[in-house]
């Protein structure tokens, strides 16, 4: 990166920025309008954060390097307003160093020309993007008629791209495609908005909260208690906002109101640095004690904001969760140009062909993303109260829109061997993105064991609706009823070589899903329905000592998979150096299993006989076979943690309150 003489280099412009930031907001805090004559003054908090971090070698042995350079500034106001309402906001913007000062990673340089995998008898055979074995020229050799194979790729050139999945694993006989990897100034093949995220540029990646939809404005909203004639009161709160349903950490079961920002960090920010703020009304209806209850209350809440998914991470950044962005993205870009598919084609015992197709075959064709109307608004209740014994319950129920995005297969497309079209090919991998409504009900609760001195939670949802990839279902989709629970368990404990004189906090955590009516089957070659397991457990584990008058707080965080078969240890210290100033030094390290296999559908056989090959049954039905690849499908099984397996880190944050 070059810079003109004298030019100031962009670390040090960010650091200068937040500086001048931090001291100009509280006076220019003392001159914000009343907003209703009140003589109370406005409070006004700001703090600074840097949040660096370094990644060792991906899958591929290469280095990664600087995988964060974020500087954060946030304020936080509150004023007391006329008639008994106040105003809580909160304003945060930061700027990623990353994609500039490790641009061959995650920038303009990021990506290069790639080649894709054959499978032979004597081993595997590498061919550039756009050169695949099965061609045109092939096709016709065999005397098929045939449109979809192409010969090259002038709009799609082999260049800015990664192979699908590289960071976390090998090809390995599987199917793989070329992913672009680069900002959508740069390189614009791909880019889709997913809802949010997937087509920005290098600017909107580096300062992600500048956006159309004022993500700078964490919070901003007007709250009143109202008291009533019978003794009870109502409580509204209205603006822009984070609604906490849940009492968990890392996993979501019953706190799904706001979406997640899985971009800042995956799963490991703190959820209120990662939830989404919607625009929502809240009004509580506070009865207070009774004969059988200390309290009790009755809330409703409406988020009339537009829909907006969860932020799974744009493919090229560092943060990708899943890798869901990078497969979203290489799929688009095959539907919109064509590209050429590893390992495809069995046009023989043991011979798996990479295999150039054509624009508009196979990929993502369209994102279903919501509009607004009063029918896509979300609403849910929840009535909570404590009873005399001291436990804390919650009964809740929510319509929304799926946060996470669901793939129906079945576009049209034209058989390259009859030349017949066809709205919806069975079995044709192929994909329109949909946010289907999803309806849940759950509950929560929380207690002491004064006999075992800990606090125990619970916490558990049944929802309808959701959609899971399904290689059994024609349009490699099904709609499953899915529970959710945990159970948390918050201990502080004497630990003396930690402190003997201060008790350390241990705090442990089960999830579980369960997927009801799950379809999973042995199919000639393999596994054929939901990759998503029937039942997983995820647990964890966390360790925090307190030391030096609380100054200084050592922590170790565990997170296992089970089925999947793979964990995270993260390890950190904290010290608060002053009031003001503190520092975190800390590590993620991850384990285990980092990719599995299942039916990725090349066996489907969208077009007989040419892609049947040697698979099993009559050639000219379509169906899976069940010959399975790390891709697309492995991710579900690999989970959060698998797929992140090549991402250990070590950070330094530091943060000042001004």
């Amino acid at each position: 990166m070059t810079r003109k003489k004298g030019e100031r280099p962009l670390a040090l412009k960010s650091g200068v920025l937040a500086a001048s930031l931090a001291l100009a907001l509280p006076a220019w805090a003392g001159g914000l309008p009343d907003l209703g004559a009140s003589a109370e003054p406005w409070q006004v908090d700001v703090h600074y954060e840097n949040h660096t971090a370094f990644r060792g070698k991906d899958a591929t042995g290469e280095e990664v390097g600087l995988s964060k350079f974020r500087n954060t500034l946030q304020a936080e106001l509150d004023k007391k307003l006329a008639n008994g309402w106040t105003f809580h906001g909160v304003l945060r913007g930061s700027w990623d160093g990353v994609y500039r000062m490790n641009k061959g990673q995650f920038g303009t340089d990021a990506g290069g020309p790639i080649t894709l995998q054959s499978t032979t008898p004597g081993g595997y055979i590498e061919t550039p993007h756009g050169a695949g074995p099965v061609t045109r020229d092939l096709v016709a050799g065999l005397g098929l008629v045939n449109n979809q194979f192409t010969n090259g790729y002038p709009n799609s050139p082999n260049d800015g791209f990664r192979v699908l999945g590289d960071r976390w694993h090998d090809t390995d006989g599987g199917v793989a495609f070329g992913v672009p990897v680069r900002p959508c100034d740069t390189d614009k093949r791909g880019c889709t908005d997913f809802g949010g995220y997937g087509d920005l540029t290098l600017s909107e990646l580096e300062h992600p909260e500048f956006n159309d939809r004022l993500d700078f404005i964490r919070e901003a909203y007007v709250r009143k208690s109202i008291p009533l004639e019978d003794g009870n009161e109502l409580f509204l709160k209205i603006g822009k906002q984070q609604v906490v349903w849940g009492r968990t950490d890392l996993f979501r079961v019953l706190d799904v109101i706001n979406p997640v920002d899985y971009s800042r960090n995956n799963i490991y920010d703190e959820l209120e640095d990662i939830r989404i703020p919607m625009w929502i009304l809240q009004a509580e209806y506070r009865m207070g004690a009774s004969e059988t209850l200390q309290d009790s209350n009755l809330q409703l809440v409406w988020n009339f904001d537009k829909f907006r998914p969860n932020n799974l991470g744009q493919c090229g950044s560092p943060n990708v969760i899943l890798d869901a962005g990078c497969f979203f993205r290489g799929m688009k870009t095959l539907w919109d140009h064509g590209g050429t598919v590893a390992n495809f084609a069995n046009v023989a015992p043991g011979t798996f062909l990479a295999t150039n197709f054509g624009p508009h075959q196979i990929g993502l064709a369209d994102v279903k993303l919501p509009e607004w109307s009063l029918e896509n608004t979300q609403v849910g209740v929840k009535y909570e109260g404590v009873t005399m014994d001291g436990v804390a319950f919650s009964l809740n129920a929510l319509h929304y829109r799926s946060q996470l995005p669901s793939l129906r297969g079945g576009k049209r497309a034209v058989n390259g061997f009859t030349g017949e079209a066809r709205d919806a090919w069975p079995y044709l991998i192929s994909f329109d993105m949909h946010f289907p409504r999803v309806n849940l009900l759950g509950g929560s609760m929380d207690f002491q064991s004064d006999t075992l001195g800990a606090a125990f939670r619970l916490e558990g949802a049944m929802t309808w609706g959701e959609e899971f990839p399904n290689t059994s279902e024609p349009e490699l989709y099904s709609r499953n009823r899915v529970w959710r629970s945990v159970i948390g368990v918050d201990r502080p404990t004497f630990i003396p070589f930690i402190n003997p004189h201060r008790t350390t906090l241990i705090s442990a955590q089960l999830f579980w899903q369960h997927i009801f009516d799950h379809e999973l089957e042995d199919g000639p070659l393999g596994k054929i329905g939901i990759p998503d397991w029937e039942d997983n457990f995820i647990g964890t584990l966390l360790i925090k000592g307190f030391m030096m008058n609380d100054r200084l707080s050592p922590q170790l965080i565990i997170a296992r998979d089970f089925q999947a078969r793979a964990h995270a240890i993260a390890p950190s210290v904290e010290w608060n150096v002053t009031n003001d100033l503190k520092l975190t030094f800390g590590a993620n390290v991850k384990g285990g299993k980092g990719a599995h296999r299942f039916d990725d559908c090349r066996s489907c056989n969208p077009w007989p006989p040419f892609t049947a090959g040697t698979y099993p049954g009559d050639p000219t039905q379509a169906h899976s076979r069940g010959l399975s690849g790390y891709e697309p499908l492995g991710r579900f099984r690999a989970g959060p943690i698998g797929t992140a397996i090549r991402e250990d880190e070590v950070y330094f944050t530091v943060r000042y309150a001004f």
